[in-house]
């Protein structure tokens, strides 16, 4: 009890952030699971994550961080070894690497993790446990 259910975000363009998120999240572990025209999700054990269309009215908004609501989703790693291959999957996909000269240790000398963002900014972080 207590576990989160699922995280629905809304996103400016569907079919762009279906390309990015559908990848890393399976390669998390996660499973495509609900499909509808103005939405997806993907489900692991218990929880998942819900993507749908923003609706036009509130589009021109856009989203940024720094205002009241979600900051970032941080991801837990098995290890500091799978953050490296996903930064390397990043690379390799050409997205961008935030706070790069700090990187793998931007969140400080104790936590290993790399931070990206998804299509409309939205900070994701990928982070080994401690060692």
């Amino acid at each position: 009890m207590g576990n989160i259910h699922h995280i629905e975000l809304n996103v400016s363009d569907l079919e762009n952030s279906i390309g990015f998120w559908g990848w890393f999240l399976e390669e998390l572990g996660y499973q495509p699971f609900q499909v509808w025209d103005e939405g997806r999700s993907w489900k692991k054990e218990e929880s998942y994550l819900v993507f749908v269309q923003t609706k036009e009215q509130f589009i021109s908004e856009g989203y940024h961080r720094g205002r009241t609501g979600l900051n970032h989703l941080a991801f837990q790693a098995k290890s500091r070894q799978q953050v490296d291959n996903l930064a390397k999957k990043l690379e390799e996909k050409g997205i961008k690497i935030l706070y790069k000269d700090q990187h793998p240790f931007a969140g400080g000398k104790q936590h290993y993790a790399v931070f990206f963002e998804d299509p409309d900014r939205i900070k994701v972080e990928f982070v080994a446990p401690i060692t």
